[in-house]
């Protein structure tokens, strides 16, 4: 029987062990790595998208709807914060699609994306060269989705778990460790965080924890396999009960946590000639049913949804001469999510519901830091579901610097 104390458990000893379980005799006579200087970097992403689902055309009197866009700009300052330490801020400057509703400034503006003091405490641990302890405190990455962002470019489209199944944010404000294992094997990642993400302010008393350990079974071998990765990872949150406070009517306050719980699996392999990713996740949520009154009691179910998603990236002339570089890539997508396990979450859909991401096209590299994507783009639905289906062409640029 799967016990969510237990995990809860493992999953703070993950953050403890890189902590504090540790001797500092172990790394007292290992050589430190030298301290980085000041570093500024960035990225870019902007395009052009053509809708011609139905919806798109129902608020342009028929006509599909097209656009140019800058969707993000991503400003990275990493500098050094004395021996051992380092500060790393990422802004992001985005389009504020939701001022209609927060009241906001309705165009581009900015926020904090990361914003971490990283203190790296063990090195060669036990003499093993790249055995190392690395812990953050501040707005810090999840478990996942960076990590995963290293196998499938964010600029087309963020990841399975962040956009179709809606899992998590890719950052959140909280403490962190990175424990990077030896002889290139993987790495260990957890943290603390407040949930459920950098969007918004701490709303409740209630943390969330997350974490991944990723295994790099033919890292220190040479050749195709060297980066396959294998990384199980789970996301153990809460929120608040909306009774906590208690009410007019109601019967009493409720100091309850609704579970808000996460887990899957991703293996991936990342190659110049070819890419390729699977992955399959799990969601699970408490909904809090009633009013919290006699007349009408709360009640509480659990409702999971499933995801698989798996995705390639080739370049076709390279895998036929791998000593000529090519600038042309190739690529698919397809993402399927359902949403619901309990009837009581469905509404008019129905439990077999399913929302299907499919995503194709051509990059071509303009040169070693911009890229051109022309892509295709569709969110349709199967067994039910109702959920508004898009049509859109991209076409998109990425520039780092």
């Amino acid at each position: 029987m799967f016990n969510l104390t237990t995990l809860r458990r493992a999953l703070l000893a993950t953050v403890a062990i890189a902590s504090f379980a540790a001797q500092p005799a172990l790394a007292q006579d290992a050589p430190k790595p030298a301290t980085p200087g000041f570093d500024f970097s960035g990225v870019l992403y902007a395009n052009y998208r053509y809708a011609t689902d139905s919806a798109s055309k129902a608020g342009n009197a028929g006509n599909a709807a097209n656009k140019f866009d800058v969707e993000r700009v991503y400003l990275n300052f990493r500098m050094p914060a004395g021996d051992d330490g380092s500060i790393r801020v990422t802004t992001d400057v985005f389009n504020n699609t939701t001022a209609a509703t927060n009241g906001y400034y309705p165009g581009w503006t900015i926020r904090l994306k990361y914003a971490y003091f990283q203190y790296n405490f063990l090195h060669n641990i036990g003499d093993m060269k790249g055995f190392n302890a690395t812990a953050r405190f501040g707005m810090l990455h999840n478990a996942l989705i960076d990590h995963e962002e290293g196998f499938w470019p964010r600029w087309i489209s963020q990841t399975a778990v962040e956009r179709t199944g809606g899992f998590f944010s890719s950052s959140d404000v909280g403490v962190a460790a990175l424990v990077t294992l030896p002889n290139s094997w993987g790495e260990v990642y957890g943290s603390v965080a407040n949930g459920p993400g950098y969007g918004a302010a701490e709303t409740d008393r209630f943390k969330d924890m997350s974490a991944r350990v990723t295994l790099t079974p033919f890292g220190a071998e040479k050749g195709f396999l060297k980066t396959l990765t294998i990384s199980p990872w789970a996301y153990m949150g809460s929120t608040a009960s909306k009774f906590q406070n208690g009410g007019t009517g109601q019967v009493g306050t409720v100091s309850d946590p609704l579970d808000r719980n996460r887990y899957g699996v991703f293996v991936g392999i990342k190659d110049r000639r070819f890419t390729a990713g699977a992955e399959y996740a799990s969601r699970s949520e408490m909904i809090e049913t009633g009013s919290n009154t006699s007349a009408a009691p709360r009640a509480t179910y659990t409702n999971t949804g499933n995801l698989t998603d798996g995705f390639v990236l080739i370049r076709p002339f390279e895998l036929l001469d791998d000593k000529e570089k090519s600038p042309i890539q190739l690529f698919a997508r397809y993402d399927s999510f359902k949403p619901f396990s309990d009837a009581r979450s469905s509404g008019a859909q129905t439990t077999s519901a399913a929302n299907v991401q499919t995503i194709a096209g051509i990059i071509y590299d303009l040169n070693q830091k911009s890229s051109l994507s022309l892509d295709f783009q569709n969110l349709g639905r199967s067994g039910g579901s109702t959920v508004a289906e898009q049509n859109i062409i991209f076409l998109h640029l990425m520039v780092s610097f």
